[in-house]
C-alpha cells in the first residue's frame, strides 16, 4: 500500500504538470515536440492496450489524438488532455489541483520527459499483471518442471564455472556453446551456472533450462519453454507457428535480462538453435554438446579432471575412507584412476564398481585398463572402457539381462519402475508386487549403472509396494553401453531390437547418424534387413520410436515371438500396424507419448486377437473405449484422458477384462468414478485410484470383490465417502486414503475389516472415526500429528494397535525430468 500510494502521488504531480502546459504557450510548443519524439511511447500504449483485459477508451482517444498531433499545438493539448483524464479514471480517480507556478522552459521540458517515462512504467507493470493473468489462468509459477536440481558433490569444476560465468555475464555474444566429451559434466556445470548468486542476481527468474536429445521436436520444446514460464502451453499448429509464439513469449519476458539453456544438443541440430536466436538485448543462449558448432562463434572446451581432482572423485565414489579391509595401494588406486582419463562418468561408474571389492579385482582391472587405448580418444573407447565395469556383472548374468532391458527405453527420460516390474514380471518370471524387481535396480543403483529417483516420497512407502512415484535415470552413455550389449548378437538370434522411426531417420533403424559411432557397425546390416521382404526377428521384446511424421514399420518385420512391444510416441494419432495381430505371443504393451497433449490410439480393437495379453501400461494417451481382452491380468493408466473409457454404450468392464487382478489409474484428472460393473470382476485383488482429484465416488457394490486386497485411493480430493459395502471385504489388508480431505467420516462397517493392517490417514484429521474401528485389532495406523489425535481414544481399547507418525520428505523432484 506505501508504494501504491507514492505513486498515485506522483502522478498527481504528473497530471497538474500537464494540465499547467496547457495554458502556457511557450510550454506548449515544446510539449509538442517531445508529443512528436514519444511516437514510439505512444504505440507500446496501444500494444499494452491490447493486452489488457478491459482496454480503455481513454487510450483509444490518445492513440487517435497523438496521429493529428503533427498538425498543430491544439490536440497535442488535446492529447495530453485525453491522457489526464485516462490517469484520473484509471488510478483511484485522482484529483487534479492547481498549481501555482510554472519554473523554466527547461524544468516543464525536463518534467515531460520524465511523465513520458513514468507513462511507460506504469503501462509495463499494467500490462505484465493483466497477460501474466491470463496466459497462466491465475498465479504464476516459475521453473514448474525441466529445470534441474542443483547439484550436490562436485569436484574441478570451480574454475570451469568461473571463466563460463565471465562469458555468460559480458556483453557481447548470445550464443556460447559449451562442449566436450560425453559424461564430462556439461549438464552439471551448466546447472551451477544457473543456481551460481551472480547469474541469479543478474537473470532473476528469467533463466530457461530444455533438453534437446538426439532427436528434438520443436514444438515439444516450445511447449517446454512456456511451462516453465508459468503460462498456459497452447497447442501449436506447425512448426512455423510454435516459433512464432516463441518468439513472441521471449520477447515479453525479455524486458529483463534473459538466459536460455539448451541442454545435450546433438549435431544436426543448429538449425533448430538458431531459431532460438532472437535480437533482444541481455538476451544469452548457453548450449551444451558433445560437439563443437563452427557456425556459433563462441566455444567453452570443458577439459578433463586434473589428476589431484579425479582421485578426490574416485575416493568420494569409492567410498575409499569407510572401507575397513582390502583397501588397495596408492599406486594400485593412481592407475585405475589414469586409466578413466579424467573423464568423470568413468571415474565414478568405476569407483563405485571397485567399492569393497577384493583386492584381486582391483588388480584385474588395472591389466585390463592398461591393455586398451586411451579412454578419451572417442565415445567408441569411452564405451569400451565401461564395459569393463560390466564385469562386475560377470557372474551375474541374470542382472546383466535386466540391465540391457534398460536400452529399450528413449535417451534423456525417467523410466517408471512399475514398467520395469511388468515386463520382468512376463520376461523373467518375477513377483507381482515388485519386490525383486527393486532389488535388481538396488544393485543396478549400487553400482551407478543407474540412478533411482523417487518422487514425491509419501507415506506410504515400499512397505506397501506403491512404486508409481520411483523413476530409473539413466546416462546417455550408459544408455548407449545397454544397447551396445543388447547388439552382440546377430540379429536374427537377438534378445532385443530397438526400431527408431522419425523424420531424422526415416526408412532406417538405428541409423549411423542417430545412433552414434559405436552403432556404426550394425546400422549397415539393418539397413539391408529393412529393404528386404520380411525379416525374421525372433526377438523378445521389440522398442519402436515414432513420430507424426513417419509410421512404424512394422509391416516389414515379422514378430512371432515377440513378449514385450513398448512404444514411444511423439504424434497426436497413432495406429498398431496390421502385424500385431499375429503377436501370438505378446504379453505386455506399453504406450508411452512424450508430446505434451494427449496421443490417440485409433485401433486399439486389434488387441482383442491377442489371447496371451496380460499387461497394458498407457502413458498420456487419450485412453481408447474398452475392448475385450479376456487373458488380461493388469492395466495401468497414467496421466490418461478418460473421458471416452467408461462412455455409454461400451462394453461393460466385467465383460471386457473378466479375469483383471490389478487397477492402477493415477494421475488421470477427468477421472470422476468407476462403473458398479467393475465389482463383478471376481479376481480383482489390487485397486489404486491416485491423485486423482475428480473422483469422487467407489461403486457401492465393491464388497462384492471378496479377494480385494489393497484399496488406494490417496490424493483424491473430492471423494465424498466409502460405501457401507466396504465392510464385506474381508481379506482387505491395505486401506491408503491419504490427503483424501474432504473425506467427512468412515463407514459403521468398516469395523468388520478384520484383516486390515496398515491404514493409511494423512490429512484426514477431519474424517471422523466409527466406535466399530475398535474391532480393528493388530491395526498399524500411519498418518499425521493431527489425525493421530482422533486415535489416541483408542489406544487402551484397540489391542496391538500402532499409530505412526512418519516424518515427510517434502521435495519437488516429480517436477524434473532427465538430465543428463
Amino acid at each position: 500500500m506505501g508504494g501504491a500510494t507514492a505513486q498515485q502521488q506522483e502522478l498527481e504531480n504528473i497530471i497538474e504538470k500537464v494540465k499547467t502546459a496547457q495554458r502556457c504557450k511557450q510550454t506548449r510548443r515544446i510539449l509538442k515536440s517531445t508529443l512528436k519524439g514519444s511516437k514510439s511511447l505512444v504505440y507500446e500504449i496501444k500494444q499494452y492496450n491490447n493486452d489488457l483485459d478491459q482496454p480503455r477508451d481513454e487510450i483509444k482517444a490518445l492513440i487517435k489524438e497523438n496521429g493529428a498531433a503533427q498538425d498543430s499545438e491544439s490536440p497535442c493539448c488535446n492529447c495530453f488532455s485525453s491522457c489526464s483524464l485516462w490517469f484520473g479514471k484509471c488510478f483511484f480517480h485522482i484529483p487534479f489541483y492547481r498549481i501555482r507556478s510554472v519554473r523554466s522552459e527547461r524544468n516543464s521540458y525536463c518534467d515531460a520527459k520524465e511523465m513520458l517515462s513514468n507513462v511507460r512504467d506504469v503501462l509495463e507493470l499494467l500490462s505484465r499483471q493483466n497477460i501474466e493473468k491470463r496466459l497462466s489462468g491465475g498465479s504464476i509459477k516459475r521453473r514448474p518442471c525441466g529445470f534441474p536440481e542443483k547439484p550436490g558433490f562436485t569436484v574441478g569444476l570451480d574454475e570451469p564455472l568461473r571463466r563460463l560465468k565471465v562469458e555468460v555475464l559480458m556483453e557481447g555474444v548470445s550464443v556460447i556453446v559449451l562442449t566436450g566429451l560425453g559424461g564430462s559434466g556439461k549438464t552439471t556445470l551448466a546447472t551451477m551456472l544457473c543456481f551460481d548468486e551472480q547469474v541469479k542476481d543478474k537473470f532473476d527468474e528469467n533463466i530457461l533450462f530444455v533438453t534437446f536429445s538426439k532427436n528434438p521436436k520443436l514444438k515439444t520444446i516450445v511447449e517446454r519453454l512456456f511451462e516453465q514460464c508459468g503460462y498456459q502451453v497452447p497447442e501449436f499448429k506447425s512448426d512455423n507457428d510454435a516459433v512464432n509464439q516463441m518468439v513472441v513469449l521471449l520477447r515479453h519476458i525479455g524486458t529483463r535480462p534473459t538466459l536460455l539453456v539448451l541442454d545435450d544438443v546433438w549435431p544436426g541440430s543448429e538449425a533448430l538453435v538458431e531459431k532460438f536466436q532472437i535480437q533482444m538485448s541481455q538476451y544469452k543462449i548457453l548450449v551444451t554438446s558433445r560437439v563443437a558448432f563452427p557456425r556459433f562463434a563462441s566455444h567453452f572446451i570443458l577439459k578433463p579432471l586434473n589428476q589431484e581432482d579425479a582421485l578426490t572423485l574416485f575416493r568420494h565414489y569409492a567410498l575409499l575412507e569407510r572401507s575397513c579391509s582390502d583397501i588397495p595401494n596408492e599406486d594400485i588406486v593412481q592407475k585405475v584412476v589414469s586409466g578413466c582419463k579424467g573423464s568423470p562418468l568413468a571415474i565414478m561408474v568405476m569407483a563405485r564398481s571397485l567399492s569393497r571389492q577384493p583386492y584381486g579385482f582391483w588388480l584385474k582391472i588395472v591389466e585390463k585398463l592398461s591393455q586398451g587405448h586411451s579412454i578419451l580418444d572417442s565415445n567408441a573407447e569411452l564405451v569400451n572402457c565401461l564395459q569393463k565395469i560390466l564385469e562386475v556383472l560377470q557372474n551375474k548374468p541374470f542382472i546383466k539381462e535386466c540391465f540391457m532391458d534398460l536400452g529399450l527405453f528413449p535417451e534423456d527420460q525417467r523410466i517408471p519402475v512399475t514398467a520395469l516390474i511388468d515386463i520382468w514380471k512376463e520376461l523373467y518370471g518375477l513377483d507381482d508386487d515388485g519386490q525383486e524387481a527393486m532389488t535388481i535396480i538396488n544393485i543396478l543403483d549400487s553400482m551407478n549403472l543407474v540412478k533411482l529417483s523417487v518422487a514425491r516420497k509419501s507415506v506410504c512407502g515400499v512397505d506397501n509396494y506403491y512404486y508409481n512415484n520411483h523413476f530409473l535415470v539413466l546416462h546417455d552413455l550408459v544408455r548407449e553401453l545397454a544397447i551396445y550389449q543388447s547388439n552382440q548378437e546377430p540379429i536374427e538370434r537377438r534378445q532385443r531390437l530397438m526400431i527408431d522411426v522419425n523424420e531424422n531417420a526415416s526408412q532406417r533403424w538405428l541409423g549411423k547418424k542417430q545412433k552414434g559411432m559405436m552403432m556404426a557397425r550394425i546400422s549397415s546390416y539393418l539397413t539391408r534387413c529393412v529393404k528386404q521382404k520380411a525379416v525374421q526377428v525372433t526377438v523378445r521384446t521389440l522398442s519402436i520410436s515414432t513420430d507424426e511424421a513417419y509410421p512404424s514399420l512394422l509391416s516389414n518385420v515379422k514378430t512371432d515371438e515377440t513378449e514385450v512391444l513398448i512404444v514411444d510416441l511423439r504424434t497426436k494419432q497413432y495406429s498398431f500396424p496390421e502385424s500385431i495381430e499375429k503377436m501370438n505371443k505378446l504379453k505386455v504393451i506399453i504406450v508411452t507419448n512424450y508430446g505434451f497433449h494427449p496421443s490417440e490410439l485409433n485401433n486399439f480393437e486389434k488387441l482383442s486377437s491377442l489371447s496371451n495379453l496380460r499387461r497394458i501400461r498407457l502413458e498420456r494417451i487419450s485412453a481408447p473405449p474398452l475392448v475385450i481382452l479376456k487373458n488380461l491380468r493388469k492395466i495401468s493408466l497414467y496421466m490418461c484422458n478418460m473421458t471416452r473409457v467408461f462412455q455409454n454404450g461400451n462394453i461393460p468392464i466385467s465383460e471386457a477384462f473378466p479375469n483383471l487382478v490389478e487397477l492402477s489409474i493415477d494421475y488421470c484428472k477427468d477421472m470422476v468414478k468407476l462403473p458398479n460393473e467393475l465389482c463383478d470382476i471376481t479376481p480383482l485383488k489390487n485397486i489404486s485410484i491416485t491423485n486423482c482429484h475428480k473422483f469422487n465416488a467407489l461403486p457401492q457394490d465393491i464388497g462384492k470383490l471378496s479377494k480385494l486386497e489393497l484399496l488406494r485411493l490417496s490424493c483424491c480430493t473430492d471423494l465424498q465417502g466409502l460405501p457401507n459395502s466396504i465392510g464385506r471385504l474381508s481379506i482387505l489388508r491395505l486401506l491408503d486414503i491419504s490427503n483424501c480431505m474432504n473425506l467427512p467420516d468412515l463407514p459403521e462397517d468398516i469395523g468388520n475389516l478384520r484383516s486390515l493392517r496398515n491404514l493409511y490417514m494423512t490429512g484426514c484429521s477431519n474424517c471422523e472415526l466409527p466406535f466399530s474401528v475398535a474391532n480393528l485389532e493388530n491395526l498399524k495406523v500411519i498418518c499425521d500429528e493431527e489425525t493421530a489425535a482422533s486415535w489416541e481414544a483408542f489406544i487402551p481399547i484397540i489391542p496391538n494397535l500402532k499409530v505412526e507418525v512418519p516424518q515427510v520428505d517434502v521435495n519437488l523432484n516429480w517436477l524434473h525430468p532427465l538430465s543428463s
